[in-house]
């Protein structure tokens, strides 16, 4: 599925977007109902006394829906000290007369960054991190009748007693309850979680373990299916007696299983009953293992080729819904053909994962941290993130590799002895790596995953060794620096990458990074944006982006990006951007100015001899000056032409473009989708030196995050659209100062109405 059915396709879009499981959608004959409550929370602000009482007078308070960021920023030049407050949250609820008799949970998925969680008064204990989800058990506290409210008291600061705090981080928090919250009815007996681990998958005798994490005092049975759709490929069951928390089935005898792939991302359904309950999960069969020779996915050797994330987006922080967190996996899959992607450097949201194992995109987890180590209390904590997040994310089939180490941090023999036996005893599936700057630094993980910014890189010292992150701060570029810039950019990640091509002891390497991000005063350029990704923060891409793009094969998609702007010659002088990269997978490039043909070029196979796809170089020093004219570039394989690609050489900024992600959303009062706003030539490529704001009038059922009037960067920008809670259709004006204006609608469905 290309770029564009992805875009218009309302079937592959949704297609792409978790569905509702059985317990949301009441269709499920087991006791457990999920539901969502993510409208109607009422945001205070700054702590307010008294707030988490019962009785605390609320009718001030802003509607807000979840996810939520407790301040909206600019997308640079703000104070980063502006979300570090203790805000109010409150949730008004009634219990459903089903819930009647049953244990009744609340899950936060994330809160930033120290949550104290009252029900009707009661104050449960801090829970203290902003990476992982934490629960509490309402039910001794809950008016079975009445109106019920939910208050939390959010700390948002950087408090040096939780990860990743204590010392200077390069990266930003944010503040807010920044993910989903649910409310989870189960019975007494009931299932806490499920690990479901294939195991002997290269052979003909493969079998799911499938370990049941059970609640409750009661004698009965466990029951366990794996499940292809409505197909049923095996089923087993094992006795419960007693308060015996874990109890294993394992099923065998499978038959014929689809392997899980980076080209084909198959899963399947492991339903798990207990009793009255039944809760569910998605796996998949692989086997992933780092060896001498490298990576190895399925017996098949993959070189990896990566980049880090952060779950960073303008003006909101990490506060974006399931559809934002799908399209970046998307565009590190598709848009730039990545099949790794490290969540540097903490837990990030359960979406991007789940859209991860169904395109299949491999994925290095981490805990959070960066280089600061605590003292035993902070240390303790860290231990603890390892068992949260393993616990919450073991059954992705993307997942490959368990981080647990604090990203770039000095050796702690007894605290990463700790780290390690605690992932190794959760998961035994899955070898564990830590990301160290130190080349001589102690291994106590399977995989030496080493942060490398030099080239050549360091020779591999392991066995088993992976570059983690490289180029990145050492070379920052805006997507609209100078020519000599950007291309020397993208030839740094060019190099690094033949150089991993080179050697299997390289497992491959992720680089710094895929995109922009928000950053401290004291780090990145001084606007509170680090300029290290081959794309920026709204997601459009860099020069350097044609080179991860251009590494995928042609049948996948034909690619041809050069890496300099062609109305930024010096007209002047000597005529032309120089001795300049193109990034292609074809075999040959033909250039013509002004319909005439300049020159020919094809890979550069000696400076590049590792590379599949090497960049080509073409010579554009000795430009006639007159005429200038339009740039042509072809494409050929096998002699055929198979790409045309045009740049006009009028240096007119020609139309304002106005590009949703989507056409269709979801009226839940949360989905969003990216509207790019662009000032382009006649054929459609950013002008990288407009400027200019752009004005923007929303009517219909949604709401604008983002700057208006939007000030166009390099030609180009990004706004989000949010809908509210209702349906119908959402115009959006896009008014430039001197070009024509543009108007785009999205269609806006019914959600169903929260039940709590």
């Amino acid at each position: 599925m290309n770029r564009r059915d992805f875009l218009t396709s309302s079937v592959a879009g949704f297609a792409l977007m978790p569905t509702l499981s059985a317990a949301e959608t009441n269709e499920s004959p087991s006791a457990r109902r999920i539901y969502r409550m993510n409208r109607d929370w009422l945001f205070g602000g700054r702590k307010t006394a008294d707030a988490t009482a019962v009785n605390f007078d609320d009718s001030s308070f802003s509607k807000v829906t979840l996810p939520h960021s407790n301040v909206m920023l600019p997308w640079h030049s703000f104070d980063d000290r502006a979300y570090e407050h203790v805000s109010v949250y409150r949730r008004h609820f009634k219990v459903p007369k089903s819930a009647q008799g049953k244990r009744i949970f609340v899950d936060f998925e994330g809160a930033m960054t120290a949550s104290t969680v009252a029900i009707n008064g009661h104050k449960f204990e801090e829970f203290r991190g902003g990476y992982t989800p934490f629960s509490f058990d309402l039910t001794p506290h809950l008016n079975w009748t009445g109106d019920n409210v939910i208050a939390v008291e959010l700390d948002s600061s950087e408090r040096p007693d939780i990860p990743p705090f204590g010392g200077n981080i390069d990266y930003l928090t944010f503040g807010g309850i920044y993910r989903e919250v649910s409310l989870r009815v189960v019975p007494n007996n009931h299932i806490e979680n499920l690990f479901a681990e294939p195991q002997n998958v290269m052979s003909a005798n493969r079998k799911v373990l499938v370990r049941c994490y059970l609640a409750g005092d009661g004698d009965g049975t466990v029951t366990v299916e794996l499940r292809d759709g409505q197909r049923l490929v095996a089923k087993g069951s094992a006795q419960v007696s007693g308060k015996t928390a874990l109890h294993e089935v394992t099923l065998s005898n499978l038959g014929d299983i689809t392997l899980w792939s980076l080209t084909t991302p198959k899963l399947y359904d492991v339903v798990v009953k207990y009793g009255s309950d039944e809760h569910q999960t998605r796996i998949g069969f692989r086997e992933a293992r780092f060896t001498p020779k490298g990576f190895m996915l399925n017996g098949e050797h993959i070189k990896l080729r990566g980049l880090n994330r952060h779950q960073t987006f303008p003006y909101v922080g990490g506060a974006m819904p399931a559809r934002a967190q799908w399209r970046d996996a998307y565009i590190l899959k598709h848009d730039l053909k990545l099949n790794l992607v490290r969540t540097s450097h903490y837990p990030q949201s359960r979406h991007f994962l789940d859209a991860c194992d169904q395109l299949g995109l491999l994925v290095l987890e981490e805990i959070p941290g960066w280089q600061h180590i605590g003292e035993n209390a902070w240390q303790d904590l860290a231990v603890r993130n390892v068992g949260d997040m393993i616990r919450r994310d073991w059954n992705h089939p993307s997942i490959i590799l368990w981080g647990v180490r604090i990203n770039e941090s000095q050796d702690n023999h007894n605290f990463y002895t700790r780290t390690n036996a605690l992932a190794r005893e959760l998961d035994p599936s899955r070898q564990t790596g830590g990301i160290r700057y130190l080349y001589n630094s102690e291994l106590l993980e399977d995989v030496f995953t080493m942060n490398d910014f030099d080239f050549p890189l360091q020779p591999p010292n392991h066995p088993l060794y992976l570059n983690t992150e490289f180029v990145g701060h050492k070379y920052s570029t805006k997507r609209f620096d100078q020519v000599e810039r950007v291309a020397e950019h993208t030839l740094r990640h060019a190099r690094i990458h033949d150089q991993l091509a080179s050697n299997d002891g390289y497992s491959g390497g992720i680089g710094w990074c895929a995109f922009d991000y928000n950053t401290h005063g004291n780090f990145g350029s001084g606007d509170r944006i680090c300029y290290h990704g081959v794309m920026d923060i709204f997601r459009l891409p860099k020069a350097a982006a044609g080179f991860y793009k251009s590494q995928c094969e042609p049948s996948e998609e034909i690619v041809l990006e050069p890496a300099f702007n062609w109305s930024s010659g010096d007209h002047s002088g000597a005529g032309g951007p120089g001795h300049v990269p193109i990034c292609s997978n074809v075999e040959h490039i033909k250039l013509y100015i002004d319909g005439k043909l300049h020159t020919e070029t094809e890979p550069d196979t000696k400076t590049f001899a590792h590379l599949k796809y090497a960049p080509a170089f073409i010579d554009l020093s000795d430009l006639p000056l007159d005429p200038w004219g339009d740039l042509k570039l072809e494409g050929y394989i096998g002699g055929k032409l198979v790409i045309t690609k045009q740049y006009s050489g009028k240096g007119i900024d020609a139309q304002l473009l106005v590009e949703p992600d989507d056409e269709r959303l979801r009226g839940d009062g949360s989905d969003v989708t990216r509207v790019l706003l662009r000032v382009a030539d006649e054929y459609g490529n950013t002008q990288q030196f407009a400027s200019g704001a752009v004005a923007l009038t929303l009517e219909g059922p949604g709401e604008l995050i983002g700057e208006n009037p939007f000030g166009l960067v390099g030609g180009a920008g990004a706004v989000w659209i949010k809908t509210k809670a209702e349906a119908g259709t959402i115009r959006l004006t896009a008014k430039h100062q001197y070009l024509p204006p543009k108007k785009i609608e999205i269609e806006v469905s019914s959600a169903p109405a929260e039940a709590v």
